[in-house]
């Protein structure tokens, strides 16, 4: 029997990637941020891989499309190209649910197979790289796998909850108890295990997979559990969601506060209907690990 071969991960000393790679019987690491990666990828033997591409620039440095487009499309359809040619067995591909949007109604979340809609040269970037993908499946028989999770959360995250917990790090009120609203989350590890299962099941259809835990938060129960985890009281007061947006637009920190005031749930039943994913790690797991990353 020929061995099995190693995945090929991109991304894979970033936060989701550091975890799918513990999880991994060995992988071959592709760096696809640092000049020469064109090269890199053509130096890489695809024969019988399954190809993670996890690496993607989230923010750029002049907020325009050019880095996002070179960062997150140009090298994905490279990379797929390269891995069609080189007789890879599948590409599991990291998008986001911001390709549908920045916010759902009440009692509503996104489905996979709605339209995309994305607001933003990120989530722009993002749709654009799973067209490119889709291109190169038609016309390679490549398998690619799209998963689009929400808020990824588990020790080693940045960015946005490395700011939430210095906020809730704080003796502090926080003026977010009067906010009804439901954000969709996901625990690094069950990313991770949803992505495998992907792999394992890259023929099956849909194409697209929505990544998240079935019991969204709200961001008072967000907050108070960082809070409780971080040795706090939770000390949340009620100030009008409608409020806080107008005085964050004064600050010009409009769309920061909508994250925090607004909805953004996705459905990811069929995942676990149709690949028997099970989200396993709660809420409570989920920012313990935050905050233990974060003092480590």
């Amino acid at each position: 029997m020929e061995p099995r071969r190693p995945a090929i991960v991109t991304g894979s000393h970033g936060f989701v990637g550091s975890t799918l790679v513990r999880a991994l019987h060995g992988h071959v690491p592709l760096a696809l941020g640092a000049p020469g990666w064109l090269e890199r990828i053509a130096a890489t033997d695809f024969a019988g891989a399954t190809v993670f591409h996890l690496a993607a620039r989230v923010h750029a440095r002049d907020g325009g499309a050019a880095e996002f487009t070179r960062d997150n499309v140009d090298k994905s359809e490279a990379l797929a190209r390269a891995a069609a040619r080189g007789g890879a067995r599948c590409l599991v591909f990291a998008s986001t649910v911001k390709v549908h949007g920045d916010e759902t109604p009440e009692g509503a979340a996104f489905a996979a197979a709605m339209p995309l809609a994305p607001r933003d040269a990120y989530a722009r970037s993002k749709q654009l790289a799973e067209q490119r993908l889709a291109d190169v499946g038609r016309e390679t028989g490549l398998a690619i796998v799209v998963v689009r999770p929400p808020l990824v959360i588990g020790a080693g995250a940045r960015a946005n909850l490395a700011d939430l917990l210095r906020l809730a790090d704080t003796p502090w009120p926080l003026p977010f108890a009067a906010i009804r609203n439901r954000r969709s989350w996901v625990h690094v590890d069950d990313l991770c295990g949803l992505l495998l299962l992907c792999a394992a099941h890259a023929a099956k259809t849909p194409s697209a997979w929505l990544a998240s835990h079935p019991q969204p938060f709200s961001t008072p129960a967000l907050f108070a559990e960082a809070r409780v985890a971080l040795g706090r009281a939770p000390r949340l007061f009620a100030c009008p969601p409608a409020m806080l947006e107008c005085a964050a637009a004064l600050a010009g920190a409009r769309g920061r506060m909508q994250r925090l005031t607004r909805s953004l749930e996705a459905d990811a039943s069929p995942a676990m209907r149709e690949l028997g994913w099970r989200p396993r790690r709660s809420l409570h797991d989920a920012i313990a690990d935050l905050v233990r990353g974060g003092r480590a």
